[in-house]
């Protein structure tokens, strides 16, 4: 077990480069059993949800490799078993995208029920619905049994706009036969970046971007180089990293057109950003009011399918609400745990109200004082860091690990901006 021990209020300043997106290259890496050629990924970032995946593919058979500059060669010559370590897919949620690839080369897969974080119920149904339409036959008894006898393209409505099961779709129907057509698909840039990797690999996927995915499948997928783009997730945690210590940073090749509906909702908390060619420079100076809804009523900040507000910088934006003058209610409709964290950014000092497991209010700006807390999830945990870097005193934030899933080496690089945090390595007992 780790945990982070923070001096708060010091000032960042300098520049950070974003990693690469998390959601993205933890797709991106089952994707590459689609192909018996290698593959190589360039802007991967280091953190321990993509080391488990990469000992995944290992497992069942393919070569991964690291590279300098973060960057994977990986190679599916030969898949060696259908079967899936039950540790490493407990491990990280997104062990449920290797149905698709598994299912479109080996025609089985073996998959114990996957874990990740613990935000509330995360239905796999939608994933069984649309892998069935393709022709997959599925049990489970503790254990995902999935067999196909051939994928066959078919027009799939789904029956909400998941990103995974989306995902899952597409690598599947990348190598059935036909055409298939998914209807109410997840958008996100992380599912674009997919269907863009497939596509360089020769696949047909047509309609990227949209809510409707037109596959046509192919034969066989070959090989090539793909660079993974910024992770939206992490540029959205530094802006708020410098904004509740009231700093001045920059933060290179961020994507900037990734953040086009990330700008409007943490304007509504009154706070801006620049751009300047691939980067994102944050001043200083930051309004740090909440934008009144018409009427003078309290605005709502709700994590909505992309293009609107992601569900993963609900937490972030949280904590960027407790320094802003104002109201404001946060409505996360979509996990029913996402916002237990909040009680302990009350122990800091928040004037928050959770109203019930779906909606928050907060009012602020209050100063947080430095406190001992517990990281529930990745997002979570990266919320509290951000509290306690401008909080008064110490904080220790336990189960450190959590964010690691997540942000890679974020004490070194924050460190480096000039965050005082220490990582500790505690002892089993």
């Amino acid at each position: 077990m780790e945990q982070f021990v923070i001096e708060g209020g010091h000032k960042l300043s300098g520049t950070i480069r974003a990693n690469g997106n998390k959601n993205a290259a933890l797709k991106l890496i089952p994707a590459c059993l689609l192909t018996d050629q290698p593959v190589i990924l360039h802007n991967v970032p280091d953190i321990t949800d993509v080391r488990v995946m990469c000992d995944i593919l290992r497992g069942l058979g393919a070569s991964v490799e690291a590279l300098p500059d973060h960057s994977l060669r990986i190679h599916a010559a030969h898949i060696r078993t259908h079967k899936v370590d039950a540790q490493l897919a407990k491990a990280v949620r997104a062990s449920i995208v290797l149905a698709g690839p598994m299912l479109a080369r080996q025609g089985q897969l073996e998959l114990p029920a996957p874990g990740g974080d613990v935000i509330g119920r995360r239905r796999l149904d939608t994933h069984l619905l649309a892998l069935t339409e393709l022709g997959a036959r599925i049990e489970f008894d503790g254990v995902f049994k999935m067999q196909a006898d051939g994928l066959k393209g078919a027009n799939i409505l789904l029956d909400e706009a998941s990103v995974t099961a989306t995902e899952n779709a597409v690598m599947a129907a990348s190598l059935a036969q036909g055409t298939t057509v998914i209807n109410n698909a997840a958008s996100e840039p992380h599912v674009q970046d997919l269907c863009r990797f497939l596509n360089l690999l020769g696949a047909q996927v047509e309609g990227i971007g949209s809510n409707q995915i037109t596959i046509q499948g192919v034969q066989k997928l070959h090989g090539g180089e793909f660079h993974i783009n910024a992770d939206f997730m992490e540029v959205g945690s530094l802006i708020g990293a410098a904004v509740v210590t009231g700093s001045e940073l920059r933060i290179a090749n961020a994507d900037p057109h990734s953040m086009a509906m990330i700008a409007p909702t943490f304007a509504r908390l009154g706070v801006q950003w620049d751009v300047e060619g691939d980067d994102i420079c944050v001043p200083r100076s930051q309004s740090l009011t909440v934008v009144q809804d018409l009427g003078k009523r309290i605005p709502q900040i709700k994590a909505q399918p992309w293009p609107g507000f992601p569900s993963d910088l609900l937490s972030i934006a949280l904590v960027i609400a407790t320094q802003s003058a104002g109201a404001v209610l946060f409505h996360e409709w979509m996990y029913e745990n996402r916002l237990f964290f909040t009680d302990k950014l009350v122990s800091m000092g928040a004037r928050i109200v959770l109203c019930d497991p779906h909606r928050a209010i907060v009012s602020g700006p209050t100063r947080l004082r430095g406190s001992k807390v517990e990281s529930p999830d990745i997002r979570a945990g990266m919320a509290m860091l951000l509290a306690a870097l401008c909080a008064d005193g110490t904080s220790t934030i336990n189960n450190a690990q959590q964010i690691e899933r997540g942000y890679e080496r974020v004490e070194e690089r924050l460190g480096a901006l000039g965050a005082i945090i220490k990582r500790v390595e505690l002892s089993a007992r």
